[in-house]
């Protein structure tokens, strides 16, 4: 069989890029040259396949499970090739030590949290959907946040990233923390819509 080097669609309708249906991509390559090219592709298909999919964790384990939500892009049964979990755990590393993911739950090596988008897009994602559905001086819970009653870019998003872009924000005034009753809330804070 002779399968070209072609993009392939998924059927959530993600594409794959053609070196997904290259043998070599599946495989942990010796030379650490080419291994750092490999990973660095593996990087930009996972982040890829999680933005599409609004997925935020991967566990090496997800290689080793048929059927997972991470099936369609770590297996290729076109080619009778699948990522393996120590080369994924070695790829999740390489994200995390890249900035691309961070360990969740932290003191593991694992699992990861995916940064699709960075914090800092996060904290203007979270700052202009605070701002456009006039949220701004208001206090909100972060389940609110997290669980709103119309969806919103922020649905289902991890509290460690929440965490993280209220933090920001924080920083740079367009929010403070409050401590609620039922557990940790936020202000958004007019006025500095632009940092």
């Amino acid at each position: 069989m002779n399968l070209a080097l072609s993009p392939h669609k998924t059927q959530s309708g993600f594409l794959l890029p053609s070196i997904h249906a290259a043998p070599p991509f599946f495989t942990q390559q010796p030379n650490p040259r080419t291994q750092a090219v490999v990973a660095q592709n593996w990087t930009r298909l996972i982040l890829s396949y999680a933005r599409h999919k609004r997925l935020f964790m991967i566990r090496a384990e997800d290689a080793d499970v048929p059927g997972s939500e991470w099936d369609e892009v770590l297996r290729n049964p076109r080619i009778n090739r699948r990522l393996l979990s120590p080369h994924l755990s070695a790829i999740l590393a390489d994200m995390v030590a890249k900035g691309h993911a961070v360990y969740e739950p932290p003191r593991q090596t694992s699992s990861v949290l995916l940064y699709w988008r960075t914090p800092e897009e996060w904290a203007q994602v979270l700052y202009d959907w605070a701002n456009s559905t006039g949220q701004l001086n208001t206090i909100m819970t972060f389940y609110e946040i997290i669980e709103p009653p119309v969806p919103s870019p922020l649905s289902g998003i991890p509290l460690p990233i929440l965490r993280k872009a209220v933090s920001l924000l924080t920083k740079s005034n367009r929010a403070q923390i409050i401590a609620v009753s039922d557990g940790e809330g936020v202000r958004f804070l007019a006025g500095n819509a632009d940092k």
